[in-house]
């Protein structure tokens, strides 16, 4: 099977730890054991990933250059493509012994610059704070933020994915043999112009909207939305909350899961499983139970 294996940025940063390298590092290791287990079952890759937490500490950064200085969404978005690309990369090589070539792919993802997400701004990026912290800041910034559970964060524009110009490319290397991990945060946003031309524009996309419409277009036969959560959840966060193994595509867009967490994952999932597919959502560790089946929540229609 050719499998779509998105990353949660939770997952690559749990809630709590601290933004550095060296966390980012041993949690990409326990990812690329997972990961390593479903290419040794001879499926072929490709891997996806989010980028919240780290665009979010990139624009913080940001924040010490003068206002006009300062990197616009887009350019940062591709930095977290390499930063977090590369380590993907490198860990997933070294969990295969290096005996297949894997290659990450800065990858341009097109959205249409009248999307109403433009006017309200919903997507979460960066670290979590307490209230007055978080008002304080956006004050500062020009910020907008919004509760995250129990705490605060910046949010940013959230245009849909259209289409992913890079598409050939990744193609052209999954027919190499070669894994390949691209569309990173969503990819990078850009628009067209009338005369064809690409440019940059300030947004974060959805990064299972994105490997949702990467799978769709490659063909894949499996989207797999790996979190920190092991399964979907009927009345999440509640006394009695049980876990839903299986929905099907009109069950899943009628679910009634939070919009800034499980909610995306989802729908992205009925998108794909609309295409003839099957979407597994679950935590990363159960990557390989969760394709089998074995393990998560499974969205999918019936035969026939």
């Amino acid at each position: 099977m050719l499998v779509v294996a998105a990353l949660g940025g939770n997952a690559l940063l749990r809630r709590g730890e601290p933004l550095t390298a060296g966390a980012q590092r041993e949690n990409v290791r326990v990812a690329a054991r997972s990961l390593a287990a479903i290419v040794r079952a001879g499926h072929r890759l490709v891997v996806t990933h989010g980028n919240g937490p780290q665009v979010g500490l990139l624009a913080l950064q940001g924040a010490a250059y003068k206002p006009d200085e300062a990197y616009p969404l887009d350019v940062l978005g591709a930095e977290t493509e390499g930063m977090i690309g590369y380590m993907i990369e490198q860990e997933l090589e070294n969990a295969l012994d290096h005996v297949h070539p894997v290659a990450t792919l800065l990858t341009q993802v097109v959205v249409d610059r009248r999307d109403p997400a433009f006017e309200k701004p919903s997507k979460f990026v960066g670290p979590v704070y307490e209230r007055s912290e978080a008002e304080t800041r956006a004050k500062a910034a020009g910020w907008s933020i919004a509760a995250d559970g129990d705490k605060w964060r910046r949010v940013v524009a959230s245009p849909k994915p259209v289409e992913i110009p890079d598409f050939r490319t990744i193609k052209l290397l999954l027919d190499h043999g070669v894994i390949v991990v691209c569309t990173g945060g969503g990819g990078i946003p850009v628009v067209r112009c009338d005369d064809g031309s690409l440019i940059g524009i300030e947004a974060v996309i959805d990064k299972d909207a994105a490997s949702a419409l990467l799978a769709r277009q490659l063909g894949a036969d499996a989207l797999l939305l790996l979190t920190d959560v092991d399964a979907v959840y009927r009345d999440f966060g509640r006394e009695g909350a049980t876990s839903v193994p299986v929905l099907t595509t009109k069950e899943a867009r009628a679910f009634a899961a939070p919009a800034g967490s499980m909610g995306p994952k989802v729908v992205a999932g009925a998108d794909f499983a609309d295409a003839g597919g099957f979407t597994g959502i679950g935590r990363l560790e159960d990557a390989i139970a969760i394709l089998d089946g074995r393990a998560g929540t499974r969205v999918a229609n019936p035969p026939g």
